[in-house]
Order: C-alpha cells, then sequence, then structure tokens
C-alpha cells in the first residue's frame, strides 16, 4: 500500500466520522452544511478547523461550573452569599405584574418576559443612566468614580492594554489599592494577552495590591476549552456597588493600536441606581467562575430615586453555557414589539435568517428601520459577509448607512418611544452563539430618546445606501460578497 493510498484512505475515514459528529450537534442547516463542505473539500484542514473552533461549547466541566455560578448568585439559598433576589422559577405571569406595577405599557411585556426568561434579573425601577462616547472622557469619568470609592473597584473588560488609556486606568487602580480599597480586574486571556506579559499592566497591578485574573484562559494540551475562540467579550466596571459603566469601551486608546477604521468610536452608559446590584452580579459570578473566590454582592441600595423617576432597567447576560438562552433571542423580540421606529448601531454585521427575517418583518408592519454599519470595517471577511444581505434588506425597506468618521463600534438599539438596549452583543454569529455578551435594558420614553440622540448624531455622519447604488456595483464584488457569506455560520 503506497502512502498516497494510507493518505486518501485515512482522509474519507475522516470525512466519514465527521458526519454523526457534526449532525450529533444540531447545527442550523447552513452551519452543518459549511462545516461538512469544508471537511469533504479537504478532510485534514477541515477536520482540524472544526477541532480547533467547531465546538460552540464551553467543555462539561466549565459549563455546570459556570451554571452553579449562576444559580449561586441569581438563586442563592439561604446559606449563600448576599445577593439580589431573583425567582428561581420562571414565572411568566409574575414578571409581567412587576411590569404592569411599574407603569410599563402593555407594548413592553413581550421584551420584559424574553429577557426575564433569558436572564432571570426582574427589572428593577428608579435607574438613570449618562452615555459617554468620547473615549477620553470616558476615562475621565471612571477615573474620577474611582477615585472616591472606599470599599472595591471590580472591572472586567474583554481588551485592556498597556497604552495611554490603559496607564491612566492602571494608575488610578494603584492609587484606590494604596487607599485600602480592594481592586479587583478581570480581562480576557487572549484579547487581552498582552496585559499579562512581563511588561504589561498585570505586573505593575499585582505589586500594587491589586487581584487580577484571566478569563477564558487556554490550554490545548488538556482541552480545558473546547473552543479557543469562545471569549468574554463583557465590558464591566462597577465600584462599590453603587457605580456601574457598561457598554462597548474597552481599556485601550481609540486608534485600537493602529487598526483599520480608526478611530473606533463607542458607547458606554454610566448607570447609578439599583440596576447597579444586577450589573454587580454578572461581575462577581464571572469571577467566581475563574478564581473560585465568592464575593457578596448587596441587594439594591435603598436610595431614593432621581428627580425625574428614573428608569425600568434590566441586565441581560448571555453566553455559550446556555446555548438556547442567547442574545440572538432578545434581539428578536425587540425587533418584534417594533412599530414605528428602530435605530441599531453594530460594527459587526453577520445575520442568520431568522435575524435577516424580523428587520424585514419589521420594515414590513411600517416601521422605519434604519441599520448603522461602518463604512471602513476591520474584518474584511466579516463585511462582505454582511455586504450580502444588503440588497434583501433594502429591497424590504430597511435602511442601511454607513458611519465615516470612524469605526462605529457602539453596540445600540432604540424601538419606538419603548425601550433601548446598550451592551457588548454585536449582530453577529459570534455574539448570538460564542461568546460572553453583556446587554442593559432601558424601558421608557425618556431613556430610549435619550439614547436615540446619541445614535442620531451618529447618523448625521453617515452615507445612506440606496437599492440602485448598490446594485450598481460590478458583478465581480457582489459574487465576491456572495461566496464568502456562504462561510457566515463559521465567522
Amino acid at each position: 500500500m503506497t502512502w498516497i493510498s494510507i493518505y486518501t484512505g485515512i482522509g474519507w475515514l475522516i470525512r466519514i466520522a465527521m458526519i454523526p459528529a457534526i449532525l450529533r450537534r444540531q447545527l442550523a442547516p447552513g452551519a452543518s452544511v459549511a462545516w461538512l463542505g469544508i471537511i469533504f473539500l479537504h478532510p485534514y484542514i477541515g477536520g482540524f478547523l472544526y477541532m480547533l473552533v467547531g465546538e460552540t461549547r464551553l467543555g462539561p466541566r466549565r459549563v455546570e461550573r459556570h451554571r452553579e455560578m449562576i444559580a449561586r448568585f441569581r438563586h442563592p439559598g439561604p446559606d449563600g452569599p448576599k445577593s439580589l433576589s431573583v425567582r428561581e422559577t420562571d414565572v411568566p405571569a409574575e414578571e409581567a405584574n412587576r411590569a404592569r406595577a411599574l407603569n410599563l405599557s402593555a407594548a413592553y411585556e413581550p421584551m420584559v418576559l424574553q429577557a426575564e426568561k433569558i436572564s432571570g434579573m426582574p427589572v428593577l425601577a428608579g435607574n438613570s443612566v449618562q452615555f459617554h462616547c468620547e473615549s477620553g472622557q470616558l476615562v475621565d469619568c471612571l477615573i474620577a468614580d474611582i477615585a472616591t470609592a472606599t470599599s472595591h473597584v471590580h472591572l472586567l473588560y474583554y481588551m485592556f492594554v498597556g497604552d495611554a488609556t490603559g496607564a491612566r486606568v492602571v494608575a488610578a487602580l494603584e492609587a484606590a489599592a494604596r487607599r485600602g480599597v480592594t481592586c479587583r480586574v478581570l480581562v480576557d486571556a487572549v484579547a487581552s494577552r498582552t496585559f499579562f506579559h512581563h511588561v504589561g499592566p498585570a505586573r505593575r497591578l499585582i505589586a500594587a495590591g491589586v487581584r487580577v485574573a484571566r478569563a477564558l484562559p487556554v490550554a490545548p494540551i488538556q482541552r480545558q476549552l473546547p473552543r479557543m475562540d469562545l471569549r468574554n467579550h463583557r465590558k464591566l466596571a462597577v465600584i462599590d456597588d453603587r457605580i456601574a459603566f457598561a457598554g462597548s469601551h474597552n481599556v485601550i486608546d481609540p486608534s485600537y493600536g493602529g487598526r483599520r477604521g480608526a478611530p473606533w468610536v463607542d458607547l458606554t452608559g454610566r448607570f447609578t441606581g439599583p440596576v447597579v446590584a444586577e450589573l454587580a452580579i454578572i461581575f462577581a459570578e464571572d469571577w467566581g467562575f475563574e478564581t473560585s473566590e465568592m464575593l457578596e454582592v448587596k441587594p439594591p441600595l435603598p436610595e431614593p430615586p432621581p428627580p425625574d423617576g428614573g428608569a425600568p432597567m434590566q441586565v441581560v447576560p448571555t453566553g455559550p453555557s446556555a446555548p438556547g438562552e442567547t442574545f440572538r433571542r432578545v434581539f428578536l423580540a425587540a425587533m418584534q414589539c417594533a412599530r414605528h421606529r428602530v435605530i441599531l448601531t453594530t460594527p459587526y454585521f453577520v445575520p442568520d435568517e431568522p435575524t435577516l427575517v424580523d428587520l424585514m418583518m419589521a420594515a414590513d408592519r411600517g416601521a422605519e428601520v434604519k441599520l448603522l454599519l461602518p463604512l471602513t470595517p476591520d474584518h474584511l471577511f466579516t463585511a462582505a459577509a454582511g455586504r450580502a444581505h444588503f440588497s434583501r434588506l433594502l429591497e424590504a425597506g430597511v435602511q442601511i448607512h454607513l458611519y465615516r468618521p470612524g469605526l462605529l463600534h457602539s453596540k445600540t438599539a432604540t424601538v419606538d418611544d419603548a425601550f433601548a438596549i446598550i451592551g457588548s452583543a454585536n449582530l453577529d454569529v459570534r455574539s448570538f452563539n460564542l461568546n460572553f455578551e453583556l446587554s442593559v435594558l432601558m424601558y421608557g420614553a425618556a431613556v430610549t430618546e435619550q439614547l436615540r440622540q446619541v445614535q442620531l448624531k451618529f447618523l448625521a455622519d453617515c452615507t445612506p445606501v440606496t437599492l440602485e447604488e448598490w446594485n450598481a456595483r460590478p458583478a465581480i464584488r457582489r459574487y465576491a460578497d456572495s461566496a464568502i457569506s456562504l462561510l457566515s455560520p463559521l465567522l
């Protein structure tokens, strides 16, 4: 038997073995076909890629540990840590009654119920938010709040880099630690790998007494993480359980190290009120998951409501430890509530079929749907996969606008005058299925308009895409986008 025969025979064994391996996962048909196509085209390369990034799971041990964290902090028993009182069972009627008690209109109820089902987090009234777009302004505000901390400072970021922005935050944490404030920093092990280099920020922070941990460290030999690109994509800061920051900013200069499309344009909310307790729970869960240190989370603070009464808000964390409870379901519920106007901003748009249909159905109902995307993306394949769907969306009446001044990295949604969403999740397969994401839902006309005004500023710097111009593109570009879109389930 020649080496060629052995090579060919093993290749066919890989092809045959991978068919049940892929089908048993019950993926969407598009993802299954894409993987089988790659494996049958080249079984060795396809099999390797599947082993590397094909499994959309954390692994049974990690899944179980993360679910234990959720049970401990969101549904604490009598001997568990102090935490926010959240029901252990799904009681839709109770949550609907809660929404009515908070004077939320019936239009909000489907969103409230869906978010409650996914997160286990109730709606809490009496919250305020300030939106920060400019990176320097946000860092100034974060540092000022760290300077007022008396108990603890908790930071969770996907990217924490030792550039000028990172150095400012590091200095603030060092000063807080010297005052006796307990500081904890959790960063993604892959996206922030330079953070842990011998000249990275971690060394300085540890020397100052700050507790530092990696989120989802990768150990390929031990296979602790079956899919290496399952990441903690959240951006969160909690200070004394009284102030929290959540949104899309990472701890990095707006240039993102000179990446394509820079400067990056983000949006983060500074939250006060009872919702901070829910955000504190998310940090405690992720910190406990990685370090086994169980933190105490205070219940909502009995502070008087803001002068305007504040807004009802609800935190919705999503991630691969609960594959059926994803950000896609949050987004689909939001679109199904839309009747008049929707504005969406996202840097990465790789929609699956349900997402496309939901957007087109909203336009069919007469809602004005505006989708804001970067004119110059940083990931060319991802952008091409999204562009392949532009014609369908434009034909359905969805308006697409391309942001010119930089890479629009804000992840936001406003729906009618009913509710708004800000967070870390993109409209792509990664945020839907793979990453740990964090979103905050904000209910009511006032806070929705507050976020919409920021979106309208983005819109003023956009170029609209017309169906005629889009269909007039060279055929080779249209075919290239369509070809790349075949890989959408894998991007």
